[in-house]
């Protein structure tokens, strides 16, 4: 096996892969705000870890979970992103290693997991504004309103993802803006005292689990739109490493303020308590201001998880997993039946609360990540030699090492989940195992088209090029 050149990987890319160059690509600052509304959106929904496990564990555990989890999923989706820059992103690194059956596995359950997770930001983007609005509390006027705000959201989508992506950086300043005037307004305030308060004794160790993981994952979505992102062998890279930072430091320094600055009640802590600690400490304006934000931030995570859930499914059409119609793209460029069906499974499980939607969401998640972390380390010890534009500075053993902890984390996530949702998310994984099936039958009976992928790169020929000695 021999390493290709950089040249050779582009020209391979450049020649074989579908291209649309009649429409924009995203470019490295829109695609960082488009990774931190796939992982993060702002510190809401991070206050439950101070309730769980008090100041000292929450703030440590947001410095220390990233180097757990979020680095090594952040730097596994550089390496597998750039080596298969193309829209479905996981899907064909696990179809790579694993086989195309596999692949759609891995497919159908990180989709659902997105969808699943998508479904909460309309109902939480309307529980800040029931309390201007009470009319929106529930009822038809909230169906009707769940419904409006997901077709105004899906036809941004539907308008290109360059679109998508600069909204999303002037709603990641308006969202982080307000914690930086909070912060300089905080710092008469600051008791440094009040960050080291821990109690062992009464720590939450599942709620506090599921903030930290349900806050800091989904490095990898971002890969499913790879094929839209221009130079991703350069940018790709640079763009989750800025992310990264911006996210970590978009939990930490809110978290810093907030606990330092007003006494300690951890009953309070609870989604929305920061624009109690803004009214606190500036007023009235500062606490709508934040919470603007946070309703704002919901848009944001819509955005891009819906981009990253229509592209996934455009790149599986290509790859000849799904009917041809979800590989149909609007005159904007977009997934035009990809957008269309991630809106209509977000409309049916909208009915679903805040704690199922999470607990389900990291469920399927799971199962998704262990087949990245397999499929990661067999490309490496099958495939050593390929041309990686980026390529994590590890040998074989230190990324075997590297996926070890994330691994067992996955394993507690699993464990702590009630037996419900275990029978509910089992339930999906079994349907995910039968559609392929189907869909062959469907294909034989002639009742849908479906693409051969033979122009597209081939995985071996092409990505993973082997030279006989």
């Amino acid at each position: 096996m021999t390493q290709g050149t950089a040249s050779e990987y582009e020209r391979l890319a450049d020649n074989d892969s579908p291209k649309l160059e009649n429409f924009g690509k995203v470019s490295i600052v829109p695609l960082i705000f488009l990774i931190f509304y796939e992982v993060s959106g702002g510190p809401f929904g991070v206050e439950d870890s101070v309730q769980a496990a008090g100041p000292l564990l929450a703030l440590v555990g947001f410095l220390v979970f990233p180097f757990i989890w979020s680095i090594p999923e952040a730097l596994i989706t550089a390496e597998m992103g750039t080596m298969f820059p193309e829209n479905g992103g996981y899907v064909v690194w696990v179809s790579s290693a694993l086989g195309p059956y596999w692949g759609f596995q891995q497919g159908w359950m990180k989709w659902l997991s997105g969808v699943i997770d998508n479904a909460l930001y309309p109902v939480l983007f309307l529980d800040y504004l029931k309390s201007a609005i009470p009319l929106l509390a529930d009822g038809y006027p909230r169906m009707i309103a769940v419904l409006g705000l997901t077709v105004m959201l899906t036809y941004m989508n539907y308008r290109g993802l360059t679109i998508v992506g600069w909204i999303a950086i002037l709603l990641g300043v308006f969202s982080l803006l307000p914690f930086l005037f909070m912060g300089v307004i905080a710092i008469p305030k600051l008791e440094a005292s009040r960050w080291f308060v821990v109690d062992l004794n009464n720590v939450d160790w599942g709620l506090y689990l599921n903030t930290l993981f349900w806050n800091l994952n989904y490095w990898d979505s971002i890969s499913t739109l790879a094929g839209e992102v221009e130079n991703p062998a350069r940018t790709l890279p640079k763009a989750l490493f800025y992310a990264l930072v911006l996210v970590v430091l978009g939990y930490f320094f809110p978290l810093l303020i907030g606990t330092g600055a007003v006494p300690l009640d951890r009953n309070l802590w609870s989604d929305g308590y920061f624009s109690e600690i803004a009214k606190i400490l500036g007023g009235v304006w500062l606490r709508f201001w934040i919470q603007g934000a946070s309703a704002l931030s919901n848009m944001g995570m819509f955005l891009a998880e819906m981009s990253s859930d229509s592209f996934q499914l455009l790149g599986m059409a290509e790859r000849g997993m799904l009917p041809a119609f979800f590989a149909k793209r609007s005159r904007f460029g977009t997934p035009l039946f990809g957008i269309l069906f991630s809106a209509t499974g977000v409309i049916l499980l909208s009915w679903l609360s805040f704690q199922e939607i999470v607990a389900a969401e990291n469920f399927l998640y799971c199962f998704g990540m262990i087949m990245e972390f397999i499929a990661f380390v067999k490309l490496r010890i099958e495939h050593p030699a390929v041309s990686r534009p980026y390529k994590i500075p590890l040998g074989r053993t230190g990324s075997i090492l590297m996926c070890i902890p994330p691994t067992l984390l996955i394993f507690v996530v699993l464990a702590l989940a009630t037996f419900k949702v275990m029978v509910l998310s089992l339930f999906a994984v079994v349907v995910g195992l039968i559609i392929p099936p189907c869909l062959k039958y469907c294909e034989k009976k002639q009742w849908f088209q479906f693409l051969s992928s033979s122009d597209l790169p081939d995985l071996y020929s092409s990505y993973l090029r082997v030279t006989e000695p």
